[in-house]
């Protein structure tokens, strides 16, 4: 797959019909005439006339070598390059994990304090929802805006700390909070749906009746859930290095991300692919460690059958807060589809919000409700049809993992930026180009999530019995399988609706998707974003409308439980009648 990758990069060029000679001289010097004899010197200075494959096979002869050949635009050596951006990627992956790590603890604390049984308030049942409003919004708000916002007010009005460049400790803590908070919300959220199942094991009932301590059944239930995670957080590595693109452009970083984005664009493709290459080479060991971690927390019980599985059917969650959000989000979009998106008013540029308007107006004086409002429809939209696509992409592989750990690995090594470009190289852009191209990498942390449940459903001694009674392969996957790996990847799936939109917004924040003066949300918060410190409203009004979908998904997640059983719920119930007859 890695293979395959390259390749395409490599055929990139001459995939989008472009002439890659003009590409590079105009990122040379855009000032130079590209006259027939100046562009025929870059080409035999390239080795162009001799074909994409020769270019190919000559660059991945020189790696044994170590040399990744020079770059089209510098002359340099590439390995130089690519090794210091990987360097400074690295460190910042690092920084922003710790911030993940602290606010995905925040996350779970106050379910550990309640399922566990340290403080329990009475009426509260293990599983509702505690923190999911405010981790939603938390992990829905756009990088490139918490970016912006931190290198605004703490590095330029307050003067905290720096906002702008690469030179050491005090430079990394602002970029390292707008990627690790995002993500720390998303995995703190992953791991609180996962431990009221291991809390209500029997190991922790009989360790809760011989009077543990509840700290102590909370660190074991921790080492219990963290196994189905690990996949996904070797993702999140990956991820974090390659994807910090629009963050690595704000404070000016130069990381491996930003590298490779520019290469991309000026198609310089030595630097292309040695980046490419730097990415899925650190997927692959990343990925490779995840597992080894899984195995060591539960070996012995994967090689034995023993667990029990942590997906039990559950009662659904209540549907106040869902509705809540979901009554607010349709009321903007209803408000602002009444209003013209397109009228302008240049009397009324930027302006705060107001009767008339009620999000403010942008820089040309448009109604920013009425932008907002249609731009929801192609925004959702696209974001609940990429989300329902990697939905079932994601678990047809994931129940294969032979076949797709291999392809996930390497398809997580592509940022949705690179993704982007190289659908815009293939069929030329517009609309859809976004949609496509987060599609293509999105489905690779659900695969990841339903073969790491399925490795642990496969060790339980509840499916074990079921084979013992004689059922065949079709009944274990639809009544045990399915059943088990289904909601919680599921509710994975609606939690990154959010991210989903998020990625489609940051392919238009980065102008490769739709195009003015269309409302698209990711196009919203591009153009205003140089207003963001004159007119906040400007791009406030979009990114909370993101927060809000956020919350919503992310609430509606919560309902997704596996049904209880008709026998099941009786059974359950009737304990509960017998002692509410005998007060």
């Amino acid at each position: 797959m890695a293979a395959a990758l390259l390749c395409g990069i490599g055929l990139l060029p001459w995939l989008s019909r472009t002439d890659p000679a003009r590409t590079v001289l105009e990122a040379r010097s855009a000032e130079r005439d590209p006259a027939p004899e100046v562009l025929a010197a870059v080409r035999d200075e390239l080795g162009l006339d001799a074909g994409p494959l020769h270019l190919l096979g000559q660059w991945l002869g020189g790696l044994p070598r170590g040399d990744a050949g020079h770059s089209w635009i510098s002359g340099e050596a590439v390995l130089p390059a690519v090794t210091t951006a990987l360097g400074a990627s690295l460190l910042l992956m690092a920084a922003a994990l710790a911030v993940a790590v602290v606010t995905a603890a925040a996350v779970c604390a106050r379910t550990l304090r309640l399922v566990a049984g340290l403080r329990r308030p009475s009426g509260q049942r293990p599983g509702a929802p505690r923190t999911g409003g405010a981790a939603a919004m938390l992990a829905a708000l756009p990088e490139f805006l918490t970016a912006s916002v931190l290198a605004t007010v703490v590095g330029v009005q307050l003067g905290w700390l720096p906002a702008l460049g690469w030179y050491g400790p005090r430079w990394l803590v602002l970029p390292a909070l707008a990627i690790g908070l995002p993500t720390g919300a998303l995995l703190g959220r992953m791991l609180d749906d996962a431990l009221p199942g291991a809390f209500a094991e029997p190991w922790a009932r009989a360790a809760a009746a011989r009077g543990i301590p509840g700290r102590r059944i909370a660190r074991h239930a921790l080492r219990r859930c963290v196994p189905g995670l690990l996949p996904n957080f070797g993702l999140f590595v990956v991820g974090l290095t390659g994807g910090a693109v629009a963050v690595e452009q704000i404070f000016d970083i130069p990381g491996l991300g930003r590298l490779t984005l520019e290469a991309a664009i000026a198609q310089d493709l030595p630097v292309l692919q040695a980046g490419t290459l730097a990415l899925v080479a650190l997927a692959a060991t990343v990925g490779g460690l995840a597992r080894l971690a899984g195995r060591a927390l539960l070996g012995p019980a994967l090689r034995d059958g023993a667990l029990v599985t942590l997906h039990r059917p559950t009662a659904p969650e209540p549907r106040t807060l869902p509705l809540l959000y979901g009554a607010l989000l349709l009321g903007v979009i209803a408000l602002g589809l009444a209003r013209d998106p397109l009228a302008l008013d240049t009397a009324a540029r930027l302006q705060p919000p107001s009767w008339a308007h009620p999000f403010g107006t942008d820089a040309l004086g448009r109604d920013l409700m009425a932008r907002v409002g249609h731009g929801a429809l192609t925004t959702l939209a696209l974001a609940l049809a990429v989300s329902a696509t990697a939905l079932l992409v994601g678990v047809a592989l994931g129940l294969v993992p032979r076949v797709s750990q291999a392809l996930v690995d390497t398809v997580n090594a592509v940022p949705a930026v690179l993704a982007g470009l190289l659908v815009t190289g293939v069929t030329g852009g517009g609309p859809a180009t976004p949609a496509l191209a987060v599609a293509a990498v999105a489905w690779a942390p659900l695969a990841a999530h339903t073969s790491a449940l399925l490795r642990q459903e496969l060790a339980t001694t509840h499916l074990a019995a079921t084979r013992a009674l004689g059922a065949g392969r079709l009944h274990v996957l639809r009544r045990a399988l399915l059943p088990a790996v289904l909601p919680p990847v599921t509710r994975h799936a609606l939690l990154r609706l959010p991210s989903v939109a998020l990625a489609l917004a940051s392919l238009g924040f980065l102008g490769l998707g739709a195009q003015p003066p269309s409302p698209e949300w990711g196009l919203l918060l591009a153009e205003n974003h140089p207003y963001a410190e004159r007119a906040p409203w400007a791009v406030l009004a979009p990114a909370a409308m993101l927060a809000v979908l956020g919350a919503l998904a992310v609430t509606a997640a919560g309902g997704v439980r596996r049904p209880w059983p008709g026998r099941a719920r009786r059974a359950d119930q009737a304990p509960i009648a017998v002692r509410k007859q005998a007060r």
